[in-house]
């Protein structure tokens, strides 16, 4: 009986494995793709600029493939040795998610403050010179947000030295619109926006966390009580 639920734990565990692998290549490549066609899309912060979503893709997707390259040959091989590798992997991305979910409320008053301030910092940068990937990330989310600036319109003021903002601000897009007047412009700050839209999408974000959570603590456990049972079949044996 044992027997039997080792070896179906053995074939669902290298199912999920390989499903798991696969899913981080199709990461990894949307990530090169990015890298290459897009170059460092969706970097707003000045401080950390290689903090850009296909960088933040490519590291995800080699990750999640190491993850499960060492699940699936641990498991189908039942080699203890990668069953121990990808436990100790597993556990110590499962250890800094905590740290990291912990750190952040704890220091959330903290982690606001240094973020407007980089993200203003960050403006400086826009319509420059290689830093195209910024430039199209603050379009975008003025324009999907309907926002201007970071916690006001005149952030822009200091970037430009006058009054103006780019033209991603203006209630209706047209060439050099960002010239007109305050009163054609977005007025929602855009920190304070995405904020909003974060916290009504609580529930959805919530619920992808403590999934990701469950397979790791399932993934921790098989492999775990796999290991075992070769490490008490390998001494019955010696």
């Amino acid at each position: 009986m044992a027997q039997n639920c080792l070896q179906c734990m053995k074939y669902l565990m290298f199912v999920f494995n390989l499903l798991f692998w696969l899913g981080g290549c199709g990461i990894l490549g949307v990530g090169i793709w990015l890298a290459v066609t897009q170059g460092n899309f969706a970097t707003l912060s000045s401080s950390f600029p290689s903090l850009s979503a296909a960088n933040l893709l490519i590291a995800t997707g080699t990750v999640v493939m190491i993850v499960g390259f060492l699940g699936c040959i641990g498991a189908i091989k039942e080699n203890k040795y990668f069953l121990l590798s990808f436990f100790v992997v597993l556990l110590i991305i499962f250890l800094l998610e905590l740290i990291v979910v912990t750190l952040f409320f704890v220091y959330t008053d903290k982690i606001d403050r240094y973020a407007q301030q980089d993200l203003k910092k960050g403006l400086h940068l826009y319509g420059t010179e290689g830093n195209i990937g910024l430039t199209n990330a603050w379009s975008i989310i003025q324009t999907d947000f309907r926002c201007c600036g970071v916690s006001n319109y005149t952030d822009w003021f200091e970037v430009y030295n006058t009054t103006r903002v780019p033209d991603s601000c203006c209630l209706e897009f047209s060439e050099n619109c960002g010239l007109h007047s305050p009163g054609t412009w977005w007025k929602a700050p855009c920190y304070e926006t995405v904020k909003i839209w974060l916290h009504e999408n609580l529930v959805a974000v919530g619920i992808f966390g403590l999934c990701t959570a469950l397979v790791q603590i399932l993934g921790l456990t098989f492999s775990m009580t796999m290991y075992c049972q070769m490490a008490k079949t390998d001494t019955y044996y010696a």
